[in-house]
Parts: structure tokens; C-alpha cells; sequence
């Protein structure tokens, strides 16, 4: 039986102890704050982010995955692996998937399978876990890709943010969207597939969860799903979300994920989402 490495980016999210269990490797974004540079999750850990966010008057920035780093990867996952499965930040949102498939065209040592999951943070957590868990169950190359694929479309991801600022700076979200948040005490509901869409505003925080909650029981409709929350360091408030979506929803299986410094750079700290899909798309 083949061994297959399951490799993705930062923006997944992961704490280590999740994928040194599922043997999930990633590479890291590239963050500039100022004079300083540093590689996501890696010289720039999430609490030390959040702190000087702020206090810091410079917002940081981020760049894609180069191919270089990528083909670094590969070859040293080609070592101790036949295959290689990347599962990777939405092409809608970055082109750091560009990366990955240069890389790939030019690296022959084992197969390389890229998988765009249309979706970042929680989502992408949610598409490399399932794809993980095939490969620990036998799964090859293609039916593990054939996992994740169907995942990433039946995905639903939603969250709030305290102000659209940070997106709209980074130009992930229209211009006229910015102004959903612009009233006092409105909170923007926000979906991302391929991109990031607003769909909804509410007014005070304690308003915007619920019917974050609302929205995504919905979608769901009754389906028993797999979900991750997401949060930028507001870990109290997740665990609100969390006992919301059990009340609201059919959930089997949670994770609770701190949105790293790369997410956190475009949606600011007090984000929080929800990610999930129903386990019967793998039926």
C-alpha cells in the first residue's frame, strides 16, 4: 500500500497536535508587518499576533506560497512518501495555489495531486481532515483527492467580524460591502465559497451570533454535519457558538480552531465562523 502525505497551508488553522495525529504536513504564508517578515505559525506565533495587532498603528500584510517553497516541500515529503496530496487556501482568495502546480509540473519524483478547496480557516481544516482520515483508511491517491473534492463542495462556511476594515484593505471584499459595517454596533455576516460574499448584518454582536447560527441551520437543513468554529482570539465566544450550533444543529463530530496570524491579518481579532458539511456527502 502506497503512503500518502497530505500537505497543506497555514490557513487551515491546525494546532500541531491535530495534525501530528492525522500526519498532516503544511507550509506557511509569508506575513510582512512593517520592517519585520515572517513565515505564518512558524517565527509568528497566533497569541504574540493578536497582541501587537493591538497595540501596533501598522497593519501587517501577507504574501502567496511561492513555488520554491512548495518544491522544497515536495522533495522532502518525496522522501519517506509515494504520493502527495496538497489541499490548499481557495484560488478566490489567493494565488497561492499557483505555486503549488508550478511546482507539481515540474517535480517528478512522486505524484502530486493539488486540490483547490474553494474556501480557507475552518473549511480547509475540514477538507484536509476528511482527505487525511481516507488515506488512514486505505484510501488511494485518487480516492482521497475524490474525498476532498466532495467535501469542498458541500461545504458552508459563515463568520462575523467586529469591523470590515482588514478585508476590505486586502481587497478580499467589494468596496460597497465595507459599508455593511459602518453603522454603529452593526455586525457583518459573511460566507466564503471561492470568495468571500456578504450576506447579512445584524445589530450587537450577541445578535450576529445567533443568527450566524440561524443561517447555518439552514443550509444544513436537519443533515447530520461535521463542523469546525473558528475564532480570532476570542475563545469564550466560540464556545457560545459552539453550544448554539449544538442546540440549532445535528452535529457528530467538532473542532474549535484559533484562526492564525495569516487570517488574522484580514479579518481582525473578535471573528468568529462556522464550518461544516453533512457527513452523508461521503455516503
Amino acid at each position: 500500500m502506497s503512503k500518502i502525505a497530505i500537505l497543506t497551508d497555514t490557513s487551515a488553522t491546525m494546532p500541531k497536535s491535530l495534525m501530528a495525529q492525522h500526519n498532516i504536513h503544511t507550509v506557511p504564508h509569508n506575513i510582512q508587518w512593517g520592517e519585520d517578515s515572517y513565515l505564518d505559525s512558524v517565527n509568528l506565533q497566533t497569541s504574540d499576533f493578536y497582541e501587537r495587532l493591538a497595540k501596533d498603528p501598522v497593519i501587517p500584510t501577507t504574501a502567496q506560497i511561492t513555488m520554491p517553497t512548495f518544491m522544497e516541500a515536495y522533495e522532502k515529503l518525496a522522501v519517506d512518501h509515494d504520493a502527495i496530496l496538497v489541499i490548499l487556501i481557495s484560488s478566490g482568495i489567493s494565488g497561492t495555489i499557483q505555486g503549488a502546480q508550478s511546482a507539481a509540473a515540474e517535480f517528478d519524483k512522486v505524484p502530486v495531486e493539488i486540490i483547490d478547496s474553494e474556501s480557507t480557516t475552518g473549511g480547509l481544516a475540514l477538507v484536509t481532515l476528511a482527505a487525511a482520515e481516507a488515506v488512514e483508511n486505505g484510501a488511494t491517491l485518487e480516492e482521497a483527492a475524490a474525498v476532498a473534492r466532495k467535501v469542498a463542495e458541500n461545504l458552508h462556511v459563515y463568520f462575523v467580524v467586529d469591523t470590515l476594515k482588514y478585508l476590505h484593505r486586502g481587497g478580499r471584499i467589494g468596496g460597497a460591502s465595507r459599508y455593511l459595517g459602518t453603522m454603529l454596533s452593526i455586525k457583518p455576516i459573511l460566507t466564503m465559497a471561492h470568495k468571500i460574499d456578504a450576506v447579512d448584518r445584524a445589530r450587537g454582536k450577541k445578535k450576529a451570533m445567533k443568527q450566524l447560527v440561524s443561517i447555518v441551520a439552514d443550509k444544513v437543513q436537519g443533515q447530520s454535519v461535521r463542523a469546525a468554529i473558528f475564532h480570532a482570539n476570542v475563545p469564550e465566544t466560540a464556545v457560545s457558538v459552539l453550544n448554539l450550533c449544538k442546540e440549532a444543529m445535528q452535529i457528530e463530530q467538532d473542532i474549535t480552531l484559533e484562526l492564525s496570524p495569516v487570517i488574522g491579518t484580514h479579518v481582525g481579532a473578535g471573528t468568529v465562523g462556522i464550518a461544516c458539511y453533512p457527513i452523508s456527502c461521503l455516503d
